[in-house]
C-alpha cells in the first residue's frame, strides 16, 4: 500500500482531496442505514445542499445521497468510457485546438521550439486549471456529504448536534 506522509504542503493535495470526499461518503454510507426515509425529504433552505441542484433534479435528500454515491463509484472505478466514436471526435477536437492551424510549412527551427514551449506551458496551466477546479469541486462534495450525514441524523432524532 502507498503511504504519504502528511507534510503542510499536502494539505491541498489531489489525493487528501479524494480521500476526504471518499471518507465522507463512506461515513455517509455507513450513518444512513435506511436511505429510502431519504425520499421526499426537501432540501433545506438555507442552501447547503442547494449547490448539487441540476435542472432536471427534483431535489429531495435520496437524490443526492444517490449522486454522492455515483460519484464516489466514478472516483474509485473509473468513469465510464465514452463510445469509441465519441472518444474519436473528442481527441480530433484536442488535436484541431492544439494546432497552429498555419498552411505554411517553411518555419524556423526556433520557431517551432517557441511553439513546443508555449503548447507545454499551455498544458501545464490546463493541467493546473483542472486541478484547482477538481480540488475545489471535491471539496464541496466532502462539505454535501458530511450535510447530507446530519440532516440524516436530525431526520430521524440522533445525535444532529455532535457535528
Amino acid at each position: 500500500m502507498l503511504q504519504i506522509c502528511d507534510s503542510p504542503n499536502q494539505k491541498n493535495s489531489l489525493f487528501n482531496a479524494m480521500n476526504g470526499f471518499l471518507g465522507a461518503v463512506n461515513n455517509m454510507e455507513q450513518t444512513i442505514m435506511v436511505p429510502s426515509l431519504l425520499r421526499d425529504v426537501p432540501l433545506q433552505e438555507d442552501g447547503d445542499m442547494r449547490a448539487l441542484k441540476s435542472d432536471g433534479d427534483e431535489g429531495d435528500m435520496f437524490g443526492y445521497y444517490q449522486l454522492l454515491k455515483s460519484i464516489r463509484r466514478d472516483i474509485e472505478w473509473g468513469v465510464r468510457c465514452a463510445a469509441p466514436d465519441e472518444r474519436r471526435g473528442e481527441g480530433m477536437k484536442v488535436a484541431r485546438s492544439n494546432s497552429s492551424g498555419s498552411a505554411c510549412s517553411f518555419s524556423s527551427f526556433s520557431s517551432e521550439e517557441e511553439e513546443e514551449e508555449e503548447e507545454e506551458e499551455d498544458l501545464q496551466k490546463l493541467f493546473q486549471y483542472h486541478l484547482t477546479g477538481l480540488q475545489g469541486v471535491l471539496s464541496k462534495l466532502t462539505q454535501q456529504a458530511n450535510v447530507l450525514t446530519v440532516r440524516y441524523k436530525k431526520e430521524i432524532g440522533i445525535g444532529g448536534w455532535g457535528q
